[in-house]
């Protein structure tokens, strides 16, 4: 008798994943769930082997998989025709944040599961959001391509290079990332905290920051709330991308909104790449308009000539690009807590128990848990 499969999709680690065990999101160390799966009968395929359709190794275990598990970071993209193609399919984990990688209304039409480890990247994604506003600001490339080159040019490093302190900081989406991001940012004395959500954030969380900004900086009702999106980015220096991708908000940030926002400003994007156009982006970066970073692509892994990675502005090679693959999210800590919310919600499925956590239902039982969804501030 065959064994029901749980099928799963990461990247491979190589000598890294040999040398760091704690790289769990790796196809060598399996998230650590290799014992826990065997033990209730299932048979573990890993695989880095997912495109493309119909031919790879993932599709070719499709037929048998009860459960599938990917990563945002290396996603295999579950499209409504391989969805067909797994009759057994009963339940979807995502290793991390994000089911963008999941057709979600093919699986509601089966009544398939899908769900998530909220909160397990939040802290992670809110230090590389700050990092990347660090790094655009303070001219970091430039700076880093002279040291490693030979150069001196303090001038052509220095003429781009700005503090965050009495800047306006925005961010699209005010969650659970984009309030940590918030968070942070108070202790850099910003001017003024601008934010852009369906729904505003509780007295609690803008007296929160209000009171340490008054403590820290002397600044009180450093807080807003701006209900028009061009309204909020025409205002900002940097603007940070913290919403999920859905039908609203894939290709937000297009020529139009990015017009809206100031000459020479800062675009961060840790969310989801394809919430902006990415031509757009690229020529806004290339004529000098704003900068642009963050570690999200419209498709992952991105395609060599994706002209995110080579878009630059006329003030130097490095400057006005600070792309990193993705990454924000997968930190080892960030792998041991993903991990072991995939390991929690296994064994619910498992003892068919499903006391799943609320906050990491995405859909269940052919409908969309849509006020936990809305209420997180996802990665």
């Amino acid at each position: 008798m065959t064994k029901p499969k749980v099928l799963m999709a990461l990247y491979a680690g190589g000598k890294h994943a040999e040398e760091e065990s704690r790289l769990l999101g790796t196809i060598e160390n399996e998230l650590g769930i290799r014992k826990l799966v065997e033990s209730y009968g299932y048979e573990l395929v890993t695989t880095d082997d997912k495109d493309p359709e119909p031919t790879s190794t993932f599709d070719s275990h499709l037929k048998d998989a009860e459960i599938i598990i990917t990563t945002p970071f290396f996603p295999a993209y579950v499209t409504k025709e391989r969805i067909s193609k797994a009759p057994n399919l009963k339940l979807c984990i995502t290793a991390g944040i994000g089911s963008d990688h999941y057709d979600l209304n093919a699986l509601n039409e089966r009544g398939i599961a899908a769900l998530e480890v909220t909160g397990s990247n939040v802290v992670s994604v809110a230090e590389h959001a700050v990092m990347t506003m660090l790094i655009l600001l303070r001219n970091y490339g430039e700076g880093h391509n002279q040291a490693i080159s030979g150069g001196w040019d303090i001038a052509g490093v220095a003429k781009d290079e700005f503090d965050i302190e009495d800047k306006v900081i925005a961010t699209v989406g005010a969650g659970r990332i984009g309030y940590r991001i918030l968070e942070r940012l108070i202790a850099f004395n910003p001017k003024k905290l601008l934010y852009y959500d369906y729904q505003p954030l509780p007295d609690a969380a803008i007296k929160k920051l209000n009171d340490a900004s008054k403590l820290f900086n002397g600044v009180d009702n450093i807080v807003e709330r701006v209900e028009d999106i061009g309204d909020l980015v025409a205002q900002a220096d940097v603007v940070t991308v913290n919403c999920p991708l859905h039908e609203q908000s894939k290709g937000l940030f297009d020529k139009k909104l990015i017009s809206k926002m100031k000459k020479g400003s800062y675009l961060v994007n840790t969310a989801r790449g394809a919430i902006c156009v990415a031509e757009d982006v690229a020529e806004a970066v290339n004529s000098g308009h704003i900068a642009y970073g963050g570690d999200v692509w419209p498709v992952q892994p991105a395609p060599k000539d994706m002209p995110w990675r080579t878009m630059h502005n006329p003030y130097g090679k490095a400057y006005g690009n600070a792309m990193t693959v993705h990454v924000s999210g997968t930190s080892l800590d960030a792998q041991a807590r993903y991990a072991n919310g995939v390991k929690q919600i296994l064994t619910e499925y498992f003892n068919k128990t499903y006391n799943y956590r609320p906050q990491d239902i995405i859909v269940i039982d052919g409908d969309y848990a849509t006020k936990a969804y809305g209420q997180r501030g996802k990665k």
